[in-house]
């Protein structure tokens, strides 16, 4: 008799399990699993929603299956349709929820027409509905969801403001050099930039958003508000069914969380004391937990489409890149430290006439951070090194930001 395995989740890492492993795929969406990092290029109008559909899962997947409930003791999952579904092992990729700021005016579940959240496709495809060429339209959070977000609305012609409570862009991300080059190119496409400002509140008229207010009293007008102040890990159903939750869903190297039977993978799972929230870890964590369920269950996994890690699984050092298209397009990339210690060395390479900006940041023997700005030719041979978390060759530093190693 086989192993029952049911995956929770049709994101990133439940996608990945589900094309690797046989498994009854839960998906709360009604699409089929998506690459949710390409959302900004729909908005845009870049690409059409079917281009940035993943590769298929192995099993017939249920589609706009919600999952409401986990009893552990029977092994089985309660859906939002009455149906029950027992598993042998779970696994729960819950995913993460956008953040709504406790503005005036943004209260209760319901949101006022024209305020959206920009998680889902289907925000996505109701953000381009409603955004018009000369909308005013302001995002407010200028993290990478932000930023993105501010870059689509602008191509598609609304007038947009993007408003940062932070002192700069992408201030997890990027140091302040490379924030102030971001935020000129962000301004190059016409997008209005405010920083350290922190928004108050959201006035409306019959149920409908016409302005925003500034916590110094200054107002915004607007058509479309969407909210972009980052993620929250989705984990109401891993706690109401008992399991160890801390910021995430707590797990350990083989992605089990305190149920031997229950696994978390993705933007719910918090490992090590870290909640990544990004794309590259969670499908690394997909990939070293299809390896654990192939050994326990004794089912055969496909390939990976990259080279899979074993558990256990130890953490991922996580690359951020990004692409804003405009008149001159601008590529980053950004990893690790990129603030530097006392005693850390630091060597920088800045080309203002071409908009490029290199930065490492060493401490001993071990590169430690890095950022690029409009030339990424040595981000392969620079995350290689990261990655890889081993002592640098003797030669000069310089050789960190002009060896391209391949891209």
């Amino acid at each position: 008799m086989s192993t029952r395995i049911v995956v929770v989740g049709g994101g990133t890492a439940g996608a990945r399990l589900a094309r690797r492993l046989p498994v009854t795929l839960l998906g709360e969406e009604p699409h089929a699993p998506y690459n949710r990092v390409l959302l900004a290029d729909v908005l845009a109008g870049r690409y059409a929603p079917e281009v940035i559909a993943l590769p298929g899962t192995r099993e017939p997947a249920r589609l706009g299956t919600r999952a409401v409930r986990i009893d552990r003791a029977t092994r089985t999952v309660e859906c939002a349709d009455g149906s029950r579904v027992g598993y042998d092992r779970l696994v729960l990729a819950t995913g993460s929820n956008p953040v709504l700021p406790p503005l005036r005016g943004l209260r209760g579940a319901a949101l006022p027409a024209g305020v959206h959240p920009f998680r889902t496709l289907d925000d996505c495809l109701a953000l381009r509905a409603a955004v018009r060429p000369g909308a005013r339209a302001v995002v407010v959070g200028g993290g990478l969801l932000g930023v993105s977000a501010a870059r689509a609305l602008a191509e598609l012609g609304a007038d947009v403001v993007l408003a940062q409570q932070g002192e700069r862009l992408m201030e997890r991300q990027l140091d302040a050099h490379a924030s102030a080059l971001l935020r000129e190119h962000v301004e190059s496409l016409g997008v209005e930039v405010h920083t350290e400002c922190r928004v108050g509140g959201l006035r409306q008229r019959d149920g409908a958003v016409t302005a925003v207010e500034l916590a110094d009293g200054f107002v915004l007008d607007a058509q479309v508000v969407v909210l972009a102040c980052g993620v929250r890990p989705r984990v109401a159903l891993a706690r109401e069914a008992g399991l160890d939750v801390a910021t995430g869903i707590v797990v350990d190297d083989e992605l089990r969380t305190s149920d031997p039977y229950v696994h978390a993978v993705g933007d719910c799972a918090e490992h090590a004391g870290r909640v990544y929230g990004l794309a590259g870890p969670a499908l690394e964590q997909a990939d070293a937990l299809a390896e654990v369920l192939a050994r326990e269950t004794g089912t055969e996994a496909s390939d990976a489409s990259t080279p899979v890690p074993t558990a256990p699984y130890t953490g991922t050092r996580a690359l951020t890149r990004l692409t804003l298209t405009g008149p001159r397009p601008l590529d980053l990339a950004a990893f690790g430290e990129v603030t530097a210690r006392p005693g850390d060395d630091t060597v920088q390479l800045t080309d203002p006439t071409r908009g490029a900006y290199r930065k490492v940041v060493v401490r001993g023997d071990r590169l430690v951070g890095g950022v690029l700005l409009g030339d990424l030719a040595a981000v392969g041979a620079l995350a290689r090194a990261w990655e890889g978390d081993e002592a640098l060759p003797e030669a000069p530093l310089l050789h960190l930001l002009t060896h391209d190693g391949g891209s």
